[in-house]
């Protein structure tokens, strides 16, 4: 499993009877957590906010900004519990932006799909090698938020472009005008509907993302990442589909996949959060 060990302004305090509590800067918050099915711990801790159905204001709300080494992003509590950021994916932007510094090439395109409020998008366009990174989401107000942590990170002066569209249909589009990344993010939902209702189902979805995103792969391509997250979704399957589509664009199958997590402060446990697989250009950069 990989777990990010380095995060200063965030932790995961405490986990179990399907909640956990985080804290935020000083902002501590419960809400829930499917897949923390054990007991939380006996530790006493007082809570600013809580979620049930709705947020719940103790002490004060979740209003605050946070940073990870040299990257900074706006928190707030959102009506479907989340907070604006994801803090496992940290050890996916550790090994892209390493991968970035590692490339021989400059004048780097990345591409980040279902790209929610910019965590990757920021990484990325701090590397002095990344010309370009375009964020792609189907919903606006995320568009704007990525636009808010662009800002706050000063980097108005990089090609950072948000687009709001379905995923697959830019994806198609891409490809009619003959663009290419050399690095492409994927973060699909296990389940949604799209603006007009599409239904999505990564399990039937996710060889046809694959496929539209190599087919826009540069060939000096440096990196892929898929973050996926149904129980139905092992893997195995998704090195299966990985290979397999890797195989038919004649790009080296040079995939890994393992666990993400938190360290939980006080339980000895690790707080699973889904499963990422990563391609490299070179199988030493895994």
């Amino acid at each position: 499993m990989r777990i990010t060990n380095d995060w200063k302004d965030f932790e995961v305090l405490d986990a179990g009877n399907e909640m956990k509590v985080e804290r935020y800067a000083s902002t501590i918050v419960k809400r829930p957590e499917p897949t923390a099915t054990w007991n939380l711990s006996t530790k006493h801790i007082d809570i600013d906010a809580s979620f049930d159905k709705a947020w719940n204001i103790h002490t004060k709300d979740l209003n605050t900004q946070i940073a990870y080494k040299d990257l900074k992003f706006l928190i707030r509590g959102t009506a479907f519990k989340h907070t604006g950021l994801f803090p496992e994916q940290a050890v996916n932007w550790d090994w892209m932006r390493s991968v970035i510094q590692k490339s021989p090439h400059d004048n780097l395109r990345i591409l980040n799909l279902f790209g929610y409020t910019g965590g990757a998008t920021i990484a990325c366009a701090k590397e002095k090698k990344v010309a370009e990174v375009v964020h792609i989401d189907a919903l606006k107000s995320l568009n704007e938020w990525t636009q808010e942590n662009v800002g706050l990170n000063q980097l108005k002066d990089k090609t950072i472009r948000t687009i709001t569209e379905d995923v697959m249909k830019f994806l198609a589009r891409e490809k009619r005008r003959g663009r290419t990344y050399h690095g492409i993010i994927m973060d699909p939902p296990s389940f949604g509907r799209g603006p007009k209702g599409q239904r999505w189902d990564i399990v039937k979805q996710l060889e046809p993302l694959l496929r539209l995103a190599l087919e826009i792969l540069d060939k000096d391509a440096i990196f892929l990442v898929l973050n996926t997250y149904s129980t139905n979704l092992s893997a195995q399957s998704v090195n299966t589909t990985f290979s397999k589509v890797l195989k038919e664009f004649n790009f080296p199958r040079n995939i890994d996949t393992q666990a993400i997590g938190l360290p939980i402060t006080y339980q000895d446990k690790i707080l699973r959060c889904g499963q990422t697989t990563r391609w490299s250009f070179d199988e030493n950069l895994l």
